[in-house]
């Protein structure tokens, strides 16, 4: 599924962005990156980033997942089908 690989990727690259920017700043400021809360509100920031960055490859990946569901709801409705008829 490249829709997933493309969607994690960016998430990742996301966080570990944001992450090096906040462990960069805290170490100017503080003398020390403060790992624990350095990685908390990285996580946050990525969260709300990628809520407006990545909209894009968000729903290709939903409209893949939705398109496969479909399918397979479909495929398990025609064997149900042959099924009852035999």
């Amino acid at each position: 599924m490249k829709e997933f690989a493309v969607y994690t990727l960016a998430r990742t690259g996301l966080f570990l962005a944001s992450w090096a920017v906040l462990a960069g700043l805290a170490t100017l400021a503080f003398g020390s990156p403060y790992w624990i809360w350095t990685l908390l509100v990285a996580a946050v920031v990525s969260a709300v980033a990628s809520y407006f960055l990545l909209t894009g490859p968000r729903e290709r990946f939903a409209a893949r997942v939705d398109a496969r569901a479909r399918a397979a709801a479909a495929a398990f409705e025609e064997r149900r089908a042959r099924e009852d008829q035999d």
